[in-house]
C-alpha cells in the first residue's frame, strides 16, 4: 500500500521504535497518524493526534477505534518485557506478557479490522521480534509471547485477505530502546527498525528481517536445535 496519503494508527508511540514510526509515517506523507499510549500526556511528537490506549484493556480499545473510524493502516508496536523465566518465574509477569503481545495485539485487531473493511483494506504491521523463534534464558516468557504473536500474525494474515488488507510481521533483534535496556550486545538503531518495517509495508511483504540476527535465527530453524542451542548438554 501506500503510506503517502495514509490515515495510520501506532500503539505505543510514546518512546522507542514506536515513536520512530509516528514520526517516520508524517515523513513519509501519511495524512493524519494517530500517536497513542497508555498515558497520552508522554506523546509529544508534532503534528501527530493523540489517543489514550492502553492494549491490555478493551475499554481503552473499543474506545480508541471508535475515535479513529478512518484508519487504513495499523502498527501493532506497543510491547513489554519482564525479563521472566516460565518455570520459576512470577506467572502475573508471564500473563502480562502474553495479555500484551498476544491477547493485546488480538483485541487491537479485531477492533480495527473493521475498520480496515470500511476504507478499503489496508494494512497491518505487527513489530515482532527474532524471540519469536528462539528462547535466550531469562526472557522465556517474552519469547513464549512473541511467538504466539507470530503465530496470530500468520493466522489474521488468512482470515483477513478477503477483506484486501495486507498483514505483515516485522522481526528484528535488539533495538537501541528502553525496553532492551538491559542488554548489553548489538543493537540496531530504533530508526532502522521502523524504517524497514514501512518500506516492507510499501512493497506488500509479508515478513520482514530488520537485521543479520533476525535472518540467521530464522535460517536456523530448518537445522537441528541442539546446533543453535549448544549450551544444553546432551543426556543420553
Amino acid at each position: 500500500m501506500n503510506i503517502s496519503g495514509s490515515t495510520a494508527l501506532v500503539t505505543g508511540a510514546n518512546r522507542g521504535i514506536g515513536r520512530h514510526f509516528a514520526e517516520q509515517l508524517l515523513q513519509r506523507g501519511a495524512a493524519k497518524v494517530y500517536a497513542t499510549a497508555r498515558r497520552p500526556e508522554s506523546v509529544d511528537i508534532p503534528g501527530v493526534e493523540v489517543l489514550r490506549l492502553d492494549i491490555t484493556d478493551p475499554a481503552s480499545v473499543e474506545a480508541a477505534a471508535a475515535a479513529a473510524q478512518d484508519v487504513t493502516l495499523l502498527v501493532n508496536n506497543a510491547g513489554i518485557s519482564t525479563l521472566t523465566n516460565l518455570v520459576t518465574g512470577d506467572l502475573d509477569s508471564i500473563r502480562l506478557e502474553m495479555d500484551t503481545h498476544y491477547y493485546g495485539t488480538l483485541d487491537v485487531v479485531r477492533a480495527f479490522a473493521p475498520v480496515l473493511a470500511a476504507n478499503g483494506g489496508g494494512a497491518i504491521l505487527n513489530v515482532l521480534s527474532a524471540l519469536s523463534w528462539f528462547s535466550y534464558n531469562g526472557t522465556n516468557s517474552y519469547s513464549a509471547a512473541k511467538a504466539a504473536e507470530w503465530s496470530l500474525t500468520n493466522g489474521i494474515r488468512l482470515e483477513l485477505a478477503d477483506q484486501g488488507t495486507l498483514v505483515t510481521g516485522l522481526h528484528l533483534g535488539a533495538a537501541d530502546t528502553d525496553i532492551a535496556a538491559h542488554y548489553d550486545g548489538e543493537k540496531i538503531d530504533p530508526a532502522h527498525a521502523a524504517r524497514t518495517g514501512l518500506d516492507g509495508i510499501e512493497a506488500g511483504a509479508f515478513e520482514v528481517l530488520a537485521d543479520d540476527w533476525s535472518a540467521h535465527v530464522k535460517a536456523s530453524l530448518a537445522a537441528d536445535p541442539s546446533l543453535f542451542y549448544t549450551e544444553v548438554k546432551p543426556t543420553a
